[in-house]
Protein backbone atom coordinates (compact mmCIF):
# COMPACT_ATOMS: atom_id res chain seq x y z
CA UNK A 1 0.00 0.00 0.00
CA UNK A 2 1.42 3.30 -0.60
CA UNK A 3 1.23 6.08 1.53
CA UNK A 4 0.79 9.90 1.83
CA UNK A 5 4.32 11.47 1.73
CA UNK A 6 2.53 14.02 4.38
CA UNK A 7 3.36 13.12 8.06
CA UNK A 8 0.80 13.12 10.75
CA UNK A 9 2.92 16.23 12.67
CA UNK A 10 3.95 17.69 9.05
CA UNK A 11 -0.86 17.71 8.53
CA UNK A 12 -0.77 19.18 11.98
CA UNK A 13 1.89 21.99 11.80
CA UNK A 14 0.19 23.24 8.29
CA UNK A 15 -3.36 23.41 10.26
CA UNK A 16 -1.69 24.76 13.35
CA UNK A 17 -0.73 28.01 11.27
CA UNK A 18 -4.33 28.63 9.40
CA UNK A 19 -5.58 28.44 12.60
CA UNK A 20 -3.45 30.67 13.81
CA UNK A 21 -4.14 33.40 10.83
CA UNK A 22 -8.08 33.01 11.42
CA UNK A 23 -7.43 33.43 15.28
CA UNK A 24 -4.97 36.11 15.51
CA UNK A 25 -7.71 38.34 13.22
CA UNK A 26 -10.17 37.25 15.41
CA UNK A 27 -8.05 38.57 18.11
CA UNK A 28 -7.32 41.90 16.43
CA UNK A 29 -10.79 42.62 16.25
CA UNK A 30 -11.40 41.38 19.83
CA UNK A 31 -8.83 43.07 21.55
CA UNK A 32 -9.46 46.69 19.27
CA UNK A 33 -12.85 46.39 21.04
CA UNK A 34 -12.76 45.01 24.27
CA UNK A 35 -12.07 46.00 27.79
CA UNK A 36 -10.18 43.80 30.07
CA UNK A 37 -13.65 42.20 31.58
CA UNK A 38 -14.83 41.50 28.13
CA UNK A 39 -11.83 39.48 26.47
CA UNK A 40 -10.54 37.29 29.66
CA UNK A 41 -12.15 34.03 27.61
CA UNK A 42 -12.89 33.42 24.09
CA UNK A 43 -14.73 30.45 22.44
CA UNK A 44 -12.92 29.08 19.09
CA UNK A 45 -14.56 26.66 17.02
CA UNK A 46 -11.42 23.52 15.50
CA UNK A 47 -11.76 20.33 13.88
CA UNK A 48 -9.99 17.42 14.90
CA UNK A 49 -9.72 14.25 12.14
CA UNK A 50 -11.10 10.86 12.99
CA UNK A 51 -8.96 7.94 12.03
CA UNK A 52 -10.16 4.58 11.70
CA UNK A 53 -7.85 1.33 11.16
CA UNK A 54 -8.09 0.81 6.98
CA UNK A 55 -9.57 -3.07 7.56
CA UNK A 56 -12.88 -1.00 9.24
CA UNK A 57 -13.79 0.85 6.36
CA UNK A 58 -12.04 -0.67 2.69
CA UNK A 59 -13.49 -4.18 2.97
CA UNK A 60 -15.67 -6.35 0.68
CA UNK A 61 -18.86 -4.65 -0.55
CA UNK A 62 -21.92 -6.62 1.04
CA UNK A 63 -25.93 -6.11 -0.53
CA UNK A 64 -28.07 -5.43 2.11
CA UNK A 65 -31.94 -4.27 2.31
CA UNK A 66 -32.74 -0.93 0.88
CA UNK A 67 -32.13 2.20 2.91
CA UNK A 68 -33.73 5.25 3.68
CA UNK A 69 -32.01 8.06 1.21
CA UNK A 70 -30.64 10.40 3.50
CA UNK A 71 -27.25 12.51 2.22
CA UNK A 72 -26.92 11.36 -2.00
CA UNK A 73 -24.31 12.46 -4.34
CA UNK A 74 -23.92 11.46 -7.72
CA UNK A 75 -26.67 9.57 -9.75
CA UNK A 76 -26.20 6.90 -12.25
CA UNK A 77 -28.73 5.42 -14.56
CA UNK A 78 -28.66 2.33 -16.61
CA UNK A 79 -30.77 -0.20 -18.06
CA UNK A 80 -33.88 1.14 -16.57
CA UNK A 81 -32.18 0.91 -12.94
CA UNK A 82 -30.76 3.84 -11.20
CA UNK A 83 -28.29 4.19 -8.66
CA UNK A 84 -27.74 6.68 -6.47
CA UNK A 85 -25.11 7.33 -4.08
CA UNK A 86 -25.47 7.83 -0.33
CA UNK A 87 -22.41 10.08 -0.07
CA UNK A 88 -19.26 8.09 2.22
CA UNK A 89 -22.08 5.21 2.89
CA UNK A 90 -22.55 3.01 -0.35
CA UNK A 91 -25.22 2.81 -3.15
CA UNK A 92 -28.87 2.58 -3.61
CA UNK A 93 -30.30 0.31 -6.06
CA UNK A 94 -33.50 1.19 -7.80
CA UNK A 95 -35.84 -0.57 -10.21
CA UNK A 96 -37.11 1.72 -12.59
CA UNK A 97 -38.63 -0.26 -15.28
CA UNK A 98 -41.54 1.23 -14.37
CA UNK A 99 -41.47 5.14 -14.10
CA UNK A 100 -44.90 5.27 -12.25
CA UNK A 101 -43.53 2.95 -9.61
CA UNK A 102 -40.02 3.12 -9.01
CA UNK A 103 -38.99 0.40 -6.54
CA UNK A 104 -35.92 0.52 -3.93
CA UNK A 105 -34.48 -3.14 -3.85
CA UNK A 106 -31.35 -3.03 -1.93
CA UNK A 107 -28.20 -1.34 -0.53
CA UNK A 108 -24.83 -1.91 -1.43
CA UNK A 109 -22.61 -1.37 1.91
CA UNK A 110 -19.34 0.72 0.88
CA UNK A 111 -17.68 3.09 2.81
CA UNK A 112 -15.82 5.78 1.45
CA UNK A 113 -17.84 5.71 -1.92
CA UNK A 114 -18.76 8.91 -3.40
CA UNK A 115 -18.60 7.91 -7.52
CA UNK A 116 -19.61 5.42 -9.43
CA UNK A 117 -20.05 4.20 -13.01
CA UNK A 118 -20.88 1.12 -15.08
CA UNK A 119 -20.55 -0.64 -18.32
CA UNK A 120 -22.47 -4.03 -19.35
CA UNK A 121 -22.98 -6.40 -16.27
CA UNK A 122 -20.05 -4.42 -14.11
CA UNK A 123 -20.24 -1.30 -11.79
CA UNK A 124 -17.17 0.25 -11.08
CA UNK A 125 -17.39 2.46 -7.43
CA UNK A 126 -14.58 3.63 -5.00
CA UNK A 127 -14.05 2.45 -1.03
CA UNK A 128 -11.84 5.06 0.01
CA UNK A 129 -8.07 4.17 -1.20
CA UNK A 130 -9.87 1.24 -3.47
CA UNK A 131 -11.20 0.40 -6.66
CA UNK A 132 -13.94 -1.78 -6.47
CA UNK A 133 -15.95 -4.05 -9.28
CA UNK A 134 -19.23 -5.12 -8.25
CA UNK A 135 -21.39 -7.55 -10.78
CA UNK A 136 -24.89 -5.94 -11.47
CA UNK A 137 -26.13 -8.96 -13.56
CA UNK A 138 -28.51 -9.62 -11.13
CA UNK A 139 -29.83 -6.69 -9.60
CA UNK A 140 -30.89 -8.44 -6.47
CA UNK A 141 -27.69 -9.73 -5.39
CA UNK A 142 -24.58 -7.65 -6.07
CA UNK A 143 -21.47 -8.91 -5.65
CA UNK A 144 -18.10 -7.50 -5.38
CA UNK A 145 -15.76 -9.08 -7.72
CA UNK A 146 -12.52 -7.70 -7.98
CA UNK A 147 -10.75 -4.91 -6.71
CA UNK A 148 -7.45 -2.54 -7.10
CA UNK A 149 -6.00 -1.70 -3.78
CA UNK A 150 -4.69 1.60 -3.33
CA UNK A 151 -5.11 3.72 -6.66
CA UNK A 152 -6.20 6.48 -4.74
CA UNK A 153 -4.40 6.65 -2.28
CA UNK A 154 -3.35 10.19 -3.09
CA UNK A 155 -7.28 11.11 -3.11
CA UNK A 156 -7.20 10.27 1.49
CA UNK A 157 -4.36 10.42 3.85
CA UNK A 158 -3.09 7.60 5.50
CA UNK A 159 -0.35 6.03 7.38
CA UNK A 160 -0.13 2.68 9.14
CA UNK A 161 0.37 4.25 12.28
CA UNK A 162 -2.80 6.53 12.42
CA UNK A 163 -4.82 4.56 9.84
CA UNK A 164 -7.22 6.79 7.05
CA UNK A 165 -8.54 10.20 7.57
CA UNK A 166 -12.44 9.53 7.23
CA UNK A 167 -13.94 12.79 8.02
CA UNK A 168 -13.34 15.22 11.17
CA UNK A 169 -15.36 16.25 14.16
CA UNK A 170 -16.32 20.07 15.14
CA UNK A 171 -14.39 21.15 18.83
CA UNK A 172 -15.33 24.02 20.64
CA UNK A 173 -13.36 25.18 22.94
CA UNK A 174 -13.12 28.16 25.47
CA UNK A 175 -10.29 29.79 25.94
CA UNK A 176 -8.45 32.79 27.86
CA UNK A 177 -7.74 35.55 26.52
CA UNK A 178 -5.20 38.26 28.31
CA UNK A 179 -5.47 41.76 27.02
CA UNK A 180 -2.41 42.74 28.51
CA UNK A 181 -0.37 40.36 27.05
CA UNK A 182 1.19 39.85 23.63
CA UNK A 183 1.63 37.19 23.80
CA UNK A 184 -1.67 35.38 23.82
CA UNK A 185 -1.24 32.93 20.53
CA UNK A 186 -3.21 29.55 21.11
CA UNK A 187 -2.39 26.64 19.10
CA UNK A 188 -3.90 23.24 19.72
CA UNK A 189 -2.06 19.97 18.92
CA UNK A 190 -4.53 17.52 16.65
CA UNK A 191 -5.87 20.92 14.60
CA UNK A 192 -6.96 20.22 11.17
CA UNK A 193 -8.94 22.24 9.04
CA UNK A 194 -10.92 20.05 6.12
CA UNK A 195 -11.24 21.32 2.74
CA UNK A 196 -14.57 21.30 1.10
CA UNK A 197 -14.32 18.47 -2.16
CA UNK A 198 -16.32 19.64 -4.24
CA UNK A 199 -21.82 14.88 -17.34
CA UNK A 200 -23.75 13.51 -19.12
CA UNK A 201 -21.75 11.00 -21.22
CA UNK A 202 -23.05 8.91 -23.81
CA UNK A 203 -21.62 6.44 -26.32
CA UNK A 204 -22.47 3.56 -27.68
CA UNK A 205 -19.69 0.97 -25.60
CA UNK A 206 -22.50 -0.10 -23.04
CA UNK A 207 -22.30 2.33 -20.55
CA UNK A 208 -24.92 3.98 -18.25
CA UNK A 209 -25.12 8.10 -18.01
CA UNK A 210 -24.12 10.05 -15.16
CA UNK A 211 -25.53 13.51 -14.49
CA UNK A 212 -23.32 17.26 -15.03
CA UNK A 213 -21.17 16.58 -11.71
CA UNK A 214 -19.68 13.24 -12.40
CA UNK A 215 -15.92 12.37 -11.68
CA UNK A 216 -15.89 8.84 -13.08
CA UNK A 217 -16.86 8.44 -16.60
CA UNK A 218 -16.50 5.39 -19.35
CA UNK A 219 -15.62 6.00 -22.94
CA UNK A 220 -15.28 2.90 -24.80
CA UNK A 221 -12.90 0.31 -22.89
CA UNK A 222 -11.99 3.21 -20.54
CA UNK A 223 -12.73 4.01 -17.20
CA UNK A 224 -11.64 7.69 -16.40
CA UNK A 225 -11.48 8.89 -12.53
CA UNK A 226 -10.95 12.39 -11.80
CA UNK A 227 -9.57 14.33 -8.32
CA UNK A 228 -9.28 17.97 -7.58
CA UNK A 229 -6.36 17.86 -9.90
CA UNK A 230 -5.40 14.37 -11.65
CA UNK A 231 -7.03 12.04 -13.70
CA UNK A 232 -6.66 8.62 -13.43
CA UNK A 233 -6.94 5.92 -16.42
CA UNK A 234 -7.85 2.11 -16.31
CA UNK A 235 -8.16 -0.13 -18.92
CA UNK A 236 -11.65 -2.21 -18.75
CA UNK A 237 -10.96 -4.16 -22.05
CA UNK A 238 -11.90 -7.27 -19.50
CA UNK A 239 -14.82 -5.76 -17.67
CA UNK A 240 -14.46 -7.37 -15.07
CA UNK A 241 -10.23 -6.85 -14.55
CA UNK A 242 -10.18 -3.45 -14.76
CA UNK A 243 -5.98 -2.53 -15.34
CA UNK A 244 -4.60 0.59 -13.69
CA UNK A 245 -3.32 2.88 -16.83
CA UNK A 246 -1.57 6.30 -16.94
CA UNK A 247 -2.36 9.26 -14.40
CA UNK A 248 -2.45 12.75 -16.03
CA UNK A 249 -1.82 15.88 -14.00
CA UNK A 250 -4.65 18.07 -14.83
CA UNK A 251 -4.35 21.59 -12.81
CA UNK A 252 -5.94 22.37 -9.46
CA UNK A 253 -9.50 22.86 -8.73
CA UNK A 254 -11.06 20.03 -11.18
CA UNK A 255 -14.81 19.19 -10.72
CA UNK A 256 -16.17 17.14 -13.50
CA UNK A 257 -15.77 15.31 -16.47
CA UNK A 258 -17.37 15.03 -19.81
CA UNK A 259 -16.37 13.01 -22.36
CA UNK A 260 -17.63 14.36 -26.10
CA UNK A 261 -16.63 12.34 -28.93
CA UNK A 262 -12.76 11.74 -29.02
CA UNK A 263 -12.63 14.70 -26.43
CA UNK A 264 -12.43 14.82 -22.79
CA UNK A 265 -13.99 18.21 -21.11
CA UNK A 266 -12.97 18.90 -17.28
CA UNK A 267 -14.82 21.21 -15.24
CA UNK A 268 -12.54 23.11 -13.09
CA UNK A 269 -12.19 26.21 -11.04
CA UNK A 270 -10.75 28.50 -13.37
CA UNK A 271 -11.81 27.66 -16.70
CA UNK A 272 -12.37 24.66 -18.92
CA UNK A 273 -9.93 21.96 -19.99
CA UNK A 274 -9.88 20.25 -23.39
CA UNK A 275 -8.32 16.77 -23.71
CA UNK A 276 -7.37 15.33 -26.96
CA UNK A 277 -8.88 11.53 -26.45
CA UNK A 278 -8.50 10.11 -29.76
CA UNK A 279 -6.15 7.76 -28.45
CA UNK A 280 -8.25 6.67 -24.83
CA UNK A 281 -5.12 5.18 -23.14
CA UNK A 282 -3.18 8.76 -23.40
CA UNK A 283 -5.02 11.45 -23.23
CA UNK A 284 -3.57 14.89 -24.63
CA UNK A 285 -4.23 18.58 -23.14
CA UNK A 286 -5.75 20.29 -26.03
CA UNK A 287 -6.54 23.88 -24.67
CA UNK A 288 -7.89 25.71 -21.67
CA UNK A 289 -11.18 28.42 -21.64
CA UNK A 290 -10.73 30.55 -18.79
CA UNK A 291 -12.88 32.43 -17.02
CA UNK A 292 -12.85 33.67 -12.87
CA UNK A 293 -12.09 31.43 -10.28
CA UNK A 294 -15.63 29.60 -9.58
CA UNK A 295 -17.83 26.04 -9.71
CA UNK A 296 -18.43 25.07 -12.94
CA UNK A 297 -19.63 21.94 -14.40
CA UNK A 298 -19.48 21.39 -18.02
CA UNK A 299 -21.81 19.82 -20.90
CA UNK A 300 -21.23 19.64 -24.48
CA UNK A 301 -23.83 19.14 -27.64
CA UNK A 302 -22.32 19.61 -31.60
CA UNK A 303 -19.41 22.36 -31.66
CA UNK A 304 -20.91 24.64 -28.54
CA UNK A 305 -20.20 23.55 -24.62
CA UNK A 306 -22.60 25.31 -21.98
CA UNK A 307 -20.79 25.88 -18.63
CA UNK A 308 -22.86 27.13 -15.72
CA UNK A 309 -20.42 29.24 -12.77
CA UNK A 310 -22.03 29.73 -9.79
CA UNK A 311 -21.61 31.50 -6.42
CA UNK A 312 -21.67 30.56 -3.17
CA UNK A 313 -19.24 29.75 -0.16
CA UNK A 314 -17.41 26.72 -1.83
CA UNK A 315 -17.30 28.63 -5.00
CA UNK A 316 -15.21 31.85 -4.12
CA UNK A 317 -17.59 34.21 -5.95
CA UNK A 318 -20.58 36.42 -6.73
CA UNK A 319 -21.07 34.94 -10.08
CA UNK A 320 -24.21 32.92 -11.53
CA UNK A 321 -24.19 32.88 -15.33
CA UNK A 322 -24.21 30.25 -18.13
CA UNK A 323 -21.32 30.87 -20.80
CA UNK A 324 -21.92 29.06 -24.10
CA UNK A 325 -18.73 28.73 -25.75
CA UNK A 326 -17.92 28.29 -29.48
CA UNK A 327 -15.54 24.70 -29.67
CA UNK A 328 -15.47 24.43 -33.25
CA UNK A 329 -11.86 25.11 -33.01
CA UNK A 330 -10.87 23.40 -30.13
CA UNK A 331 -7.60 24.91 -29.86
CA UNK A 332 -9.13 28.10 -29.36
CA UNK A 333 -12.53 28.20 -27.60
CA UNK A 334 -14.31 31.12 -27.47
CA UNK A 335 -17.24 32.89 -25.70
CA UNK A 336 -19.96 33.24 -27.63
CA UNK A 337 -22.65 34.69 -25.32
CA UNK A 338 -23.00 34.54 -21.35
CA UNK A 339 -26.54 34.36 -19.86
CA UNK A 340 -27.56 35.64 -16.29
CA UNK A 341 -28.68 32.74 -13.49
CA UNK A 342 -29.68 32.72 -10.26
CA UNK A 343 -27.95 29.86 -8.51
CA UNK A 344 -27.36 27.05 -11.28
CA UNK A 345 -25.61 24.18 -10.29
CA UNK A 346 -25.78 20.91 -12.96
CA UNK A 347 -27.21 20.86 -16.07
CA UNK A 348 -28.09 18.59 -19.20
CA UNK A 349 -28.70 19.10 -22.85
CA UNK A 350 -30.81 16.95 -25.01
CA UNK A 351 -31.40 18.30 -28.97
CA UNK A 352 -32.78 21.63 -28.18
CA UNK A 353 -33.31 21.26 -24.16
CA UNK A 354 -31.34 22.89 -22.24
CA UNK A 355 -32.01 22.06 -18.69
CA UNK A 356 -30.57 24.14 -15.43
CA UNK A 357 -30.59 23.04 -12.17
CA UNK A 358 -31.18 26.21 -9.84
CA UNK A 359 -30.74 24.94 -6.49
CA UNK A 360 -33.64 26.85 -4.16
CA UNK A 361 -34.41 28.56 -7.06
CA UNK A 362 -36.29 25.67 -9.31
CA UNK A 363 -35.29 23.75 -12.78
CA UNK A 364 -35.14 25.90 -15.70
CA UNK A 365 -36.04 24.72 -19.47
CA UNK A 366 -34.55 26.37 -22.11
CA UNK A 367 -34.89 26.59 -25.69
CA UNK A 368 -31.06 25.87 -26.89
CA UNK A 369 -31.90 26.13 -31.06
CA UNK A 370 -30.57 29.96 -30.69
CA UNK A 371 -27.51 29.84 -28.56
CA UNK A 372 -27.59 33.71 -28.65
CA UNK A 373 -30.77 33.59 -27.62
CA UNK A 374 -30.91 31.16 -24.86
CA UNK A 375 -31.50 33.82 -22.40
CA UNK A 376 -34.90 34.79 -23.77
CA UNK A 377 -35.97 31.54 -24.71
CA UNK A 378 -36.70 30.23 -21.10
CA UNK A 379 -40.04 27.55 -21.99
CA UNK A 380 -40.42 26.55 -18.07
CA UNK A 381 -39.19 27.62 -14.75
CA UNK A 382 -40.25 25.59 -11.94
CA UNK A 383 -39.83 27.05 -8.89
CA UNK A 384 -41.58 24.73 -6.59
CA UNK A 385 -38.75 22.24 -6.64
CA UNK A 386 -35.24 22.38 -5.55
CA UNK A 387 -32.82 21.24 -8.43
CA UNK A 388 -29.42 20.19 -7.86
CA UNK A 389 -28.83 17.64 -11.20
CA UNK A 390 -30.61 16.32 -14.20
CA UNK A 391 -30.41 14.05 -16.97
CA UNK A 392 -32.08 13.60 -20.03
CA UNK A 393 -33.31 11.41 -21.79
CA UNK A 394 -35.18 11.28 -25.13
CA UNK A 395 -38.26 10.69 -23.58
CA UNK A 396 -38.19 11.36 -19.46
CA UNK A 397 -35.69 13.92 -17.29
CA UNK A 398 -34.35 12.53 -13.93
CA UNK A 399 -33.74 15.76 -11.45
CA UNK A 400 -32.28 15.14 -8.36
CA UNK A 401 -32.83 17.80 -5.78
CA UNK A 402 -32.67 18.02 -1.93
CA UNK A 403 -35.68 15.99 -1.49
CA UNK A 404 -35.93 13.32 -3.91
CA UNK A 405 -34.85 11.92 -7.85
CA UNK A 406 -38.22 13.28 -9.66
CA UNK A 407 -38.81 12.23 -12.94
CA UNK A 408 -40.79 14.32 -15.94
CA UNK A 409 -42.54 13.66 -19.03
CA UNK A 410 -41.00 16.46 -20.94
CA UNK A 411 -40.31 18.54 -24.82
CA UNK A 412 -38.71 22.00 -25.27
CA UNK A 413 -42.32 23.71 -25.37
CA UNK A 414 -44.66 23.30 -22.63
CA UNK A 415 -44.69 19.59 -21.79
CA UNK A 416 -43.54 18.73 -18.58
CA UNK A 417 -45.56 16.27 -16.83
CA UNK A 418 -45.11 14.70 -12.89
CA UNK A 419 -44.20 11.07 -13.25
CA UNK A 420 -42.97 9.73 -10.22
CA UNK A 421 -40.54 10.98 -6.88
CA UNK A 422 -37.81 8.90 -4.89
CA UNK A 423 -38.65 10.01 -1.92
CA UNK A 424 -34.98 10.92 0.36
Amino acid sequence: MRTNRMTTNSLKALSRLIASGILYLLMLFILGSCDDKACDTEMITYYEPVFVPRSEVVKDAEFAAPQLIENPGKIYYKDEYLFINEIDQGIHVIDNRDRSNPVEIGFVVLPGNKDLAAKGNFLYADNYTDLVVLDISDKTNITEVNRIEGVFDAYYYYTEADGMLISYTEVQEEIEIDCDNEDWMYYTDDLVFASAESNLARNSSGAGIGGSLARFTITDNFLYTVNEYRLKLFDITVTDSPIEGNSVDLGWGIETIFPYGDKLFFGARSGMHIYDNSNPAEPVFISTYEHINTCDPVVVQNDLAYVTLRSGTECETFTNQLDVIDISDVSNPELVISHDMDNPHGLGIRGDCLFIAEGEYGLKVFNAADPLKIGENLTAHHKEIHALDVIPLDDVLFMIGNDGLHQYQYDCNDLFTYISTINF
